[in-house]
Parts: C-alpha cells; structure tokens; sequence
C-alpha cells in the first residue's frame, strides 16, 4: 500500500439525508481508500441528541471524517471533542451548504460572508482536537466576487490553523436558488481554486463540484491534493470500486457489483436482528448496477 498520497486524496462528500452510517459501510466495500464524510450535524444536534443516533460508526468505515454545522465558537469546539472522542478521523466545519435551514442558523454558506467567524471557529475547534480540523466551503455568495473573496477567506483561515480545504468550485445563490440549483445552475470556476492552490503549496486543496467519473478525477488529481464526488459516487456507486487501484495504485481486483451486494448481507441481517429496517440499508445501493 503507498502510504505517500494525501489523506484526502479521494473522498465521497457529506450529502445530507444520503451519506448516513449504513452508506459509508455500503461505500467501504467499493473501496478502502476513499475517505468517507457524515452527513452535516449540527453542533446544537451533537450537544443536546441522542449521540448514539447521531454519530454512531462501524469502525469499518475507517478513514471517517465528522461533518459539523454551526457558527458558536464554542459550541463548535464542544461538538468537535466529543466527535473525536467517537473516534472520528477528522472534524469538517461546513461553509458552503445552501439549504433555508442553515440560512436560518446563520451557518453553512452564509458563513462565506464572515470569515473572522470561520477563523474564530476553527481556532477553538483546534484547540479542542488533535484530530485534523477542516473546511468545506464554496468559492462566493450571492453578488460576492470569488476572485476577491476566496484568497481573503482561504487565507484568513488558515491564518487560524486550518491547512486543508475543500473547495466546491461553485458560488452559492442563497436568495432565488434552491438547494438542488446550487448543486447544478451556478458556473464551475476550476481556475480560481487551481490559482488557489498554485498561490499557496503550502496548503492542501481539494476539488469538489460536477467531477463525475474517476477519468476526471484522475486528471484534476495532476493540480490538486484531492478530489471530492458527491452525487457521482451515491447514484453510481460501482464508480468507487475503482478508485484504490486507478488513483491510489494498488494491485488488488476491483471489487465487482455483485460481491458488494453480497458483502453487504451480514450487515443487513444484523440490522434487520437489531429492529432495523431493510431499506434503510439497501436504499443506498439502488445505484449499484446503474
């Protein structure tokens, strides 16, 4: 195994309502290389809820990062310590998710607009983890220019401690735009998160938005230290079972649709013995033979 690629050399983004504990076992079984995300917790959720619920893991999912939303300091910090102390690989503060419900919280993508919060966030969440502590954000709001903005925001963050980002190279539209627009309607700008990186070795940069095939991966892979698919790997999961050998370059057989499914069964019995519901598990794996 070549243990000199980035951590973040390929990941499957945090989607909410999709990447629940059951799909990242599912995912796991595609590939063992592909670093894995929670859907977005908010900090609040992950103070006061029901923790088992909410951050419980197989420790077959292995690298696993816990996605967090907020915008409190503190209570970022809070929630960030009690993820690693589950056992969470790395805590990813959420700056680019468009949703009316984060809008509403004053988090997400409506945090492009206050970087000194990011930065007070990511100073306390620090401190509170040895974990790594990251930053999923977009390149721009609304009427904001990404030009202006994105080197002032990457720079005020990692002025903070914060050494990798992963970068949706879209805008967000938080007025006119729903949640699934953001995803598809806003142009991608490849070149501004390259110049990103070009400007600033010293940082890890991650790609994510519209990169659907592992061909596409593999080329970005020659600019940034990572790439991120989203949608690609939830709707054709089989995509996942190249990646361990075409970008990570081991000499094991790629895992086929049909052994996935299989090496699924045992864990779906064991739902199922628990009171667990089939779908709850197999809903994930409707995109195996896409």
């Amino acid at each position: 195994m070549n243990e000199a690629f980035s951590p973040w050399r390929f990941c499957v983004a945090p989607m909410i309502d999709w990447t629940d504990r059951h799909c990242r076992f599912f995912h796991r079984r595609l590939s063992r290389r592909a670093r894995l995300y929670t859907e977005m917790i908010v900090d609040e959720a992950i103070l006061r809820g029901d923790r088992q619920r909410l951050l419980g893991f197989d420790v077959a999912e292995h690298p696993v990062a816990l996605q967090i939303g907020g915008s409190d300091p503190e209570k970022l910090a809070e929630a960030a310590r009690i993820g690693e102390a589950v056992g969470f690989d790395e805590i990813n503060l959420n700056v680019g998710c468009p949703s009316d419900r984060v809008q509403s919280g004053a988090f997400g993508a409506c945090l492009m607009r206050e970087p000194e919060t990011v930065s007070a966030a990511v100073t306390a969440m620090r401190r509170a983890v040895s974990v790594p502590v990251t930053v999923k954000s977009r390149i721009g709001v609304d009427d904001q220019d990404p030009a202006e903005v994105l080197p002032e925001f990457i720079d005020r963050v990692a002025d903070a401690g914060c050494e990798v980002f992963i970068v949706h190279a879209r805008k967000a539209w938080l007025q006119g735009l729903s949640p699934k627009e953001n995803r598809e309607i806003p142009p991608l700008d490849y070149p501004l998160v390259a110049e990103m990186k070009a400007q600033r070795p010293y940082l890890s940069i991650i790609l994510n938005g519209g990169i659907r095939t592992i061909d596409a991966a593999h080329g970005h892979l020659e600019t940034f230290d990572g790439v991120m698919l989203g949608r690609a790997a939830y709707e054709t999961p089989a995509i996942l079972a190249e990646v361990d050998g075409r970008l990570f370059g081991e000499n094991s057989p790629a895992v086929s649709p049909t052994e996935a499914a299989e090496a699924m069964i045992p864990y779906l019995e064991a739902h199922v013995s628990e009171g667990g519901r089939p779908h709850q598990v197999t809903r994930h794996m409707f995109g195996l033979l896409h």
